[in-house]
């Protein structure tokens, strides 16, 4: 079954109040998924294998471990656009791989765009970036290519998702991992996730339509 894991820590809930708020303002929103994204990545990596290697400090020589497996971030465009650079900072070596999809509205099944994956030479373990796991479409989509590449742990982190979406990725995927700062309560008849926070791309570019 694929492992969920509800990252309960209080920063997460902190940051993730202010960044429901509809009165949160663009920028601050981006600065919000940014520090929310590291808390994800921080708990998301912890099964990384290392490799021994020695270190030659200004006093001595000292063991030390380094990443051992290739990682590759997977940023699902555009609202996974927003999660990349704070995932990067963590593991600056990290190869980023975009994926394009957007949800039909009138489906509500996701449509690829974009893709930049090779075929060949897959990542060890790929993080995919999705702020939000509503139906499951779009990061179905996504494990579903990293899988034809042949890549062996999929990992998608997203900042909130709807049971829906997990049950979606529990059928599909049961090898997958997936972490989240909170699992909301449900989809409503439009597919948006509530309580939510709207829509994460139109809130981190400022494209909220103004007759909304």
């Amino acid at each position: 079954m694929t492992s969920v894991t509800a990252v309960n820590h209080p920063l997460v809930k902190h940051h993730l109040a202010r960044l429901r708020d509809g009165e949160t303002p663009p920028a601050e929103f981006r600065t919000l998924v940014q520090r929310l994204a590291v808390l994800l990545a921080y708990e998301a990596t912890k099964d990384l294998q290392l490799a021994e290697i020695e270190v030659q400090t200004p006093l001595t020589t000292t063991p030390g471990q380094v990443l051992q497996q290739r990682v590759g971030v997977v940023p699902i465009l555009r609202a996974g656009l927003g999660m990349v650079d704070p995932v990067l900072d963590l593991i600056p070596d990290a190869e980023v791989w975009h994926l394009g999809l957007y949800r039909d509205e009138a489906t509500a099944q996701p449509v690829e765009y974009y893709s930049k994956l090779p075929t060949a030479s897959p990542v060890d373990v790929a993080l995919v970036l999705d702020p939000m796991l509503a139906t499951g479409g779009s990061a179905a989509s996504a494990l579903a290519a990293l899988q034809r590449w042949g890549v062996p742990t999929l990992k998608l982190l997203s900042l909130i998702a709807a049971p829906e979406g997990i049950a979606a990725l529990e059928a599909q995927f049961p090898d997958a991992q997936v972490y989240v700062c909170a699992i909301d309560d449900r989809l409503n008849d439009q597919k948006f996730i509530v309580p939510g926070l709207g829509d994460a791309g139109d809130r981190s570019f400022n494209t909220v339509p103004t007759d909304s």
